[in-house]
C-alpha cells in the first residue's frame, strides 16, 4: 500500500488516467466474462468446458459491452503512440524503442509458457494421455490469440504511427473499408480473404488510440497544433475530416459515436447478415472476432462513444486517491491477470474433479446460476495465489536506458535483430493457437511453436541487455 500511495503521488499531471482505466476495466471484465460463460460438463468421463452462449440467447446483445478487445487495443494504441513519441524526443530509434517494449510483454508470456510446459513434461512422465495434456494446454493458452495480434500491432507501431502523422484518421478508415472487403469474402467466397481482418481489424481500433493521444497530448494544446482536437476544441483552426490526425473527443463527438455505432450495429445484426453475439458463439456461420468482422467495428465505435461520454466524469473520479491507487494496482499486474485466468480455471476444475465435488448442471438452470458466484468466488482465490506468484515478474519489469550500436550500420543491425525477434515470438504464438486442442504434445505445446518462440524472446533478451553488439548513448 505504501509504494502504491507513492506511485499514485508521483503521477505527473498531465497523465491521461482514464486510459488506465479503461486497460484495468477492459481486462477486468475478459477475465469475469470468461469465467463466468464458460461452462463445465463431463466429456467421456472427463471433465470439459465450452461457451454457454450457445444456450443463452437472449444474453448475445450483452455482448456489445462484454468484448472489450476493442478497447484494449484503442488504450495500447494511445499507449504506444505516447511510449514511442517520448522515445523520439529523447532521441531514441523506433528499433531501440521496439526492444525496450518488448519487455513488459515477453518476459511474463515466457513465463506461462515454460511453467505450462514443465507441468505437460511431468504430467506426460507419469503417464498421462499426450492428447488429454495438449487439450488442457491448449484451452489455459486460449489468451494467446489474443497476444498474438497485440504483438504484432506493437512491432507495427513506428510504421503505422508514421502513418497515421501523415494521413490521420484516413488510415482507420482505410483499414475498415479493407475489413468489409474481407467480410465479403466470408459471405460470397472465397473464405481465405477474410484472414486479413485479423490484423485489419485490431490496426484500425489501434489506429483510433493514436488519435486520441495526438489531441490529448499536452504539448499539442501549448503550441496549437492543428493536428490536436484538444486545440480545435479550444477554438484553434486545424484540419477537418479524414485526414485530422487528433480524434475529436467532445461530448458532442461521443454521442455521435455512441448512436452511430449503435444504428450500424442493428442493421448489421439484426437487419443483415451478422451475428448478433460479439464474441465466439458454437455453431454460428460467423465468428464476429475471428477475424474481427465489419460489425465488430461498429461496436467498437459504439463503446468509443460511450468511452468518450464518460471521459470528464470519470476523470474526476480518479483525481481521487483510493480510485487512483486500485487502478495502478490492477495495472501493475496487468497482462499477469489475463495471462493466467484460464490456468485458474483449469486448476480448479482439475482440484474438484478429483475431490468428486465438481458441479456440472445444465446451462441456464436454477442450480447452474446458482454456481455462478461461489464458483466466481473460487476462481478469484486461485488467481489471487498465481498472480502473487507470477505477477512480480511484469509488476518489477524495468524497461533498460536507450542504447543501440554505434553507427549507421550498428542501427540497421538492431533494428533487423528486434524484427527478428518480434517474428520469432508471433511465429511462436501462432503456431501453437492453429495446432489443434488434441494433438498428441508430450509438452502441451508444439515442439516448433515452442522453439520459434523461446528463440525470438531471447533474442530480444539479448538486445535489451546490450549484449547483441556493440552499443553507444542513446
Amino acid at each position: 500500500m505504501r509504494r502504491l500511495r507513492q506511485l499514485a503521488q508521483r503521477t505527473p499531471p498531465g497523465r491521461e488516467r482514464y486510459i488506465d482505466l479503461l486497460r484495468a476495466l477492459a481486462i477486468t471484465m475478459v477475465v469475469l466474462g470468461h469465467w463466468g460463460v464458460t461452462a463445465i460438463g463431463y466429456d467421456n468421463g472427463r471433465p470439459a468446458g465450452h461457451s454457454a452462449l450457445a444456450d443463452l440467447r437472449w444474453a448475445w446483445p450483452l455482448t456489445w459491452v462484454a468484448q472489450v478487445m476493442p478497447v484494449f487495443f484503442l488504450v495500447g494504441g494511445y499507449a504506444n503512440a505516447a511510449s514511442l513519441a517520448a522515445r523520439r524526443r529523447r532521441g531514441g530509434s523506433a528499433a531501440g524503442w521496439l526492444v525496450d517494449r518488448s519487455a513488459r510483454l515477453i518476459r511474463p508470456t515466457t513465463v506461462l509458457l515454460l511453467v505450462l510446459s514443465a507441468g505437460a513434461g511431468i504430467a506426460t512422465l507419469r503417464g498421462a494421455d499426450a492428447g488429454q495434456v495438449r487439450t488442457v494446454v491448449w484451452f489455459a493458452t486460449i489468451p494467446l490469440w489474443f497476444l498474438v495480434a497485440y504483438v504484432a500491432v506493437v512491432a507495427l507501431t513506428p510504421p503505422m504511427y508514421a502513418l497515421h502523422r501523415r494521413f490521420g484518421l484516413a488510415v482507420p478508415t482505410a483499414l475498415v473499408v479493407l475489413v468489409a472487403l474481407g467480410d465479403l469474402g466470408r459471405l460470397l467466397g472465397p473464405a481465405a480473404l477474410a484472414d486479413g481482418n485479423y490484423l485489419f481489424g485490431w490496426l484500425a481500433v489501434h489506429q483510433v488510440g493514436f488519435a486520441w493521444y495526438d489531441a490529448a497530448r499536452p504539448d499539442a494544446r501549448r503550441t496549437g497544433d492543428a493536428a490536436g482536437a484538444g486545440a480545435a476544441d479550444a477554438g484553434e483552426a486545424g484540419p477537418r475530416g479524414l485526414f485530422r490526425r487528433g480524434l475529436p473527443l467532445s461530448g458532442r463527438a461521443g454521442a455521435v459515436l455512441l448512436g452511430g455505432g449503435l444504428v450500424a450495429l442493428v442493421l448489421l445484426t439484426v437487419a443483415g447478415p451478422y451475428p448478433v453475439a460479439m464474441l465466439h458463439v458454437p455453431g454460428e456461420r460467423l465468428d464476429n472476432a475471428a477475424p474481427p468482422s465489419l460489425a465488430l467495428m461498429a461496436a467498437a465505435a459504439a463503446q468509443l462513444g460511450l468511452i468518450l461520454l464518460l471521459r470528464r466524469p470519470a476523470g474526476r473520479w480518479l483525481r481521487r486517491s483510493g480510485p487512483w491507487q486500485a487502478v495502478l494496482a490492477v495495472n501493475a499486474v496487468v497482462l499477469t491477470l489475463f495471462l493466467w485466468h484460464l490456468t485458474a480455471a483449469v486448476l480448479l476444475v482439475g482440484l474438484l474433479d478429483a475431490l468428486g465435488v465438481l458441479p456440472a448442471p445444465p446451462v441456464g438452470s436454477a442450480a447452474w446460476w446458482a454456481w455462478r458466484v461461489p464458483w466466481l468466488l473460487a476462481l478469484a482465490a486461485v488467481l489471487a495465489v498465481l498472480v502473487a506468484v507470477f505477477g512480480p515478474v511484469e509488476a518489477r519489469t524495468r524497461r533498460p536506458a536507450a542504447t543501440g550500436p554505434a553507427g549507421a550500420g550498428g542501427r540497421r543491425l538492431r533494428a533487423g535483430l528486434a524484427v527478428a525477434g518480434y517474428a520469432g515470438v508471433l511465429v511462436g504464438l501462432l503456431l501453437n493457437s492453429l495446432a489443434p486442442k488434441t494433438a498428441p504434445e508430450p509438452l502441451g505445446l508444439p515442439a516448433p511453436a515452442l522453439v520459434a518462440y523461446l528463440a525470438g524472446a531471447g533474442l530480444l533478451r539479448l538486445l535489451r541487455s546490450g549484449r547483441a553488439g556493440p552499443r553507444r548513448p542513446g
